[in-house]
């Protein structure tokens, strides 16, 4: 009954913010949908967005506040951090209207009865290095070591289980993996010396490099597919402000491009929302997000398949899980039909 209250409260709220404009019905096509989210006349729309991490990894979404590209597109987004996957539970208990966060803890919640959307996937891929203290030369060397994730379940620890496994060690038996909070929170536990491994954003690698540790697994460069960050909204939101959505997807889209292009509005951005003021660290940064973001962030299935397998084996209810039920690319093949990718 609360929640449902607060639901409609907020509908009042945004009818009234909106002058009283409907919103396109959720049958309505993709192309009027993309022609409501373009239509200068548009009234703003209020919106609260949440990033796990104050990382670089969430450049795209600073610049897109910082240049105004969410505003040209008719929102006033509210950027909060989160952090881990307190982002998700946030989203679903209506505190916030998107989460940025990972896609394994999307999937977690939903498999438990949470009814989200993925709508787009701007981190297709692991953005980390696996970092290991002075005195770890090879994989035997980890066995009875510890291993700091962010949270058991989350993106860390998925890329985690994944960098071990490339090492021909047992997640489950040959270290201890403890949940040591979020990527500074892992950086810090690692110079403490608390923990003798862990998974490292760029540009964190360079600090512990620093500081004697040696990358062991390079999870950047390989490449491997996955759902390290998502945008994904409540299905009630989507079916109600899809216009929305799509204005929120088109932002996404010119960020990107733009981030590509404009080092130096990019780097400042980064000084901004993630402190990196260091040239080096800020240059690294600035590589690693813009080579990691597809022009076209859509949503895959295949992109699920490690967070499908890994906490499938904690959790029965994720084997044989619909992925394709939570996941809708339609957004980003608008944003792409109309060439939004290339301004």
């Amino acid at each position: 009954m609360r929640r449902a209250l607060a639901a409609i409260a907020l509908g009042a709220t945004i009818l009234g913010a909106c002058g009283g404009a409907a919103a396109p019905s959720a049958s309505a096509s993709p192309a009027a949908v993309a022609s409501a989210a373009a239509s200068p006349s548009a009234a703003p729309f209020a919106l609260t967005a949440a990033t796990p991490t104050t990382s670089s990894a969430f450049l795209w979404a600073y610049l897109a506040e910082d240049s105004g590209i969410f505003k040209s597109n008719g929102l006033n987004v509210d950027l909060k951090y989160i952090r881990s996957t307190e982002a998700v539970t946030a989203l679903i208990a209506g505190q916030i209207d998107v989460s940025l966060g990972a896609g394994s803890d999307v999937l977690n919640a939903a498999v438990n009865g949470g009814d989200l959307v993925v709508v787009a996937v701007p981190t297709p891929t692991y953005p980390f290095v696996f970092e290991v203290a002075p005195g770890i030369t090879k994989a035997a060397d980890l066995k009875g070591k510890k291993i700091g994730v962010s949270s058991l379940g989350s993106s860390s620890d998925i890329a985690t289980r994944v960098a071990l496994k490339k090492l021909g060690l047992d997640p489950d038996t040959d270290v201890t993996i403890v949940a040591v909070g979020s990527a500074a929170s892992r950086t810090a536990a690692a110079v403490s010396g608390a923990i003798q491994g862990a998974v490292s954003l760029v540009p964190d690698d360079l600090v512990l490099e620093d500081k004697g540790w040696k990358p062991l697994v390079n999870l950047a460069e390989l490449g491997l597919p996955a759902v390290q960050n998502t945008v994904t909204v409540r299905r009630d939101f989507l079916t109600a402000h899809r216009d929305v959505v799509q204005r929120f997807i088109d932002s996404m889209v010119i960020a990107i491009a733009r981030a590509k292009k404009d080092k130096t509005a990019s780097l400042a951005s980064l000084a901004k929302w993630s402190k990196l003021t260091d040239p080096r660290l800020a240059g690294a940064a600035y590589t690693m997000s813009t080579t990691t973001y597809p022009a076209l962030p859509y949503p895959t299935v295949a992109l699920f398949a490690d967070s499908v397998s890994e906490l499938a084996s904690k959790n029965p209810k994720v084997k044989g899980f619909d992925v394709s039920k939570i996941i809708d690319g339609s957004f980003v093949k608008s944003a792409a039909d109309r060439g939004l990718d290339k301004r």
